[in-house]
């Protein structure tokens, strides 16, 4: 049974999405909340497997920055975003946020359905024709022979992150070394292991020395 989590601010939305799900043998609507922090004492009490996020809620914690919190908080959450939003600015974000899904509102139920049962397993799901966008832009970018390396995705400070946690720092000595909150090394640390597909401590370690972050005598 996949335990999900409603949270929109619209109550006939969650009303509608409430009934959609409950009718399916599978899925279990634990809970509702209304906006970003609502969603996320709701998941702390509940811990559901999937978190259906919409992003904007203006009375409230956004989608994004909720999602962000989750993933930090609650890494075994899959929050899955449902959006009338068919932007790259928002997907990209939602992404780089944790988020293990994006779906359009204006999907079919059936997507919606797919989405939800893919992320509980533990899969990434992207509504179509965001993938169909995602891979034009991969095309693009090697024609122009530009890095399609995900290491180049990441910022100076998730790959300073990336070494020292690789050095067998902890979080609070991270945060000393670079004069950071420990909250923010955290979640660096956890964007880094998502782009980069990593569960594990030691798969963080290998892929550092692939890279050269980790120089030994």
């Amino acid at each position: 049974m996949i335990r999900i989590i409603i949270v929109d601010d619209h109550a006939m939305v969650r009303s509608g999405m409430r009934m959609l799900l409950e009718g399916k043998d599978d899925i279990e609507v634990v809970g509702e909340a209304s906006e970003g922090d609502e969603g996320i004492r709701a998941a702390e009490s509940l811990r559901p497997d999937v978190v259906l996020m919409d992003l904007s809620m203006p009375h409230g914690k956004d989608g994004l920055t909720a999602a962000a919190e989750l993933k930090v908080r609650m890494p075994e959450i899959a929050v899955l975003i449902l959006t009338m939003h068919d932007d790259d600015e928002y997907l990209f974000r939602a992404i780089h946020n944790g988020a293990a899904g994006y779906v359009l509102k204006s999907a079919p139920h059936e997507e919606l359905l797919t989405a939800i049962r893919s992320v509980a397993k533990g899969d990434a799901y992207l509504t179509p024709s965001a993938t169909k966008r995602l891979m034009n832009e991969y095309m693009e970018r090697m024609k122009r022979g530009e890095s399609t390396d995900v290491f180049d995705t990441l910022s100076e400070r998730e790959k300073e992150v990336l070494a020292l946690a690789a050095q067998g720092y902890a979080n609070k000595e991270i945060a000393e070394q670079l004069i950071i909150s420990v909250k923010t090394v955290e979640t660096h640390k956890s964007n880094v292991m998502d782009k980069l597909g990593l569960k594990t401590r030691p798969e963080l370690i290998k892929y550092a020395i692939k890279k050269g972050l980790l120089q030994f005598e």
